[in-house]
């Protein structure tokens, strides 16, 4: 079974940056997601286990980087540039199968962290 564990969320003003961790075992592709309130959860940006490949969200690109450290088994998403409609619980996801941009490719799931950006 995989741990995962986010943490980082918070409140920040428009504009701002703000840098999610999660904690996951070691040997997993990993990809971050987020759900508004009444909306469907969807893809913002995953990283394969070596770290080499990167896919992102058009909503996000350019603003949003995520990385790997796999000596301390952490992904990180650095967000920056923030917008209100980033405002979302964001949960990180592991897959041992490849990274993908829908839910149903990830195997495991963390609990979320909430980002909430104000305007």
């Amino acid at each position: 079974q995989v741990q995962l564990v986010e943490s980082g969320g918070g409140l920040v003003q428009a504009g701002g940056s703000l840098r999610l961790s999660c904690a996951a075992s070691g040997g997993y592709h990993v990809g971050w997601f987020r759900q508004a309130p009444g909306k469907e959860r969807e893809f913002v940006a995953a990283i394969t286990w070596i770290g080499k490949n990167q896919l992102y969200a058009d909503s996000v690109k350019g603003r949003f980087t995520i990385s790997r450290d796999n000596a301390k088994n952490t992904v990180n998403l650095q967000m920056t540039s923030l917008r209100p409609e980033d405002t979302a619980v964001y949960y990180c996801a592991a897959s041992m199968r490849g990274v993908g941009s829908t839910r149903y490719e990830y195997d495991y799931w963390g609990q979320g962290t909430q980002v909430t950006v104000s305007s």
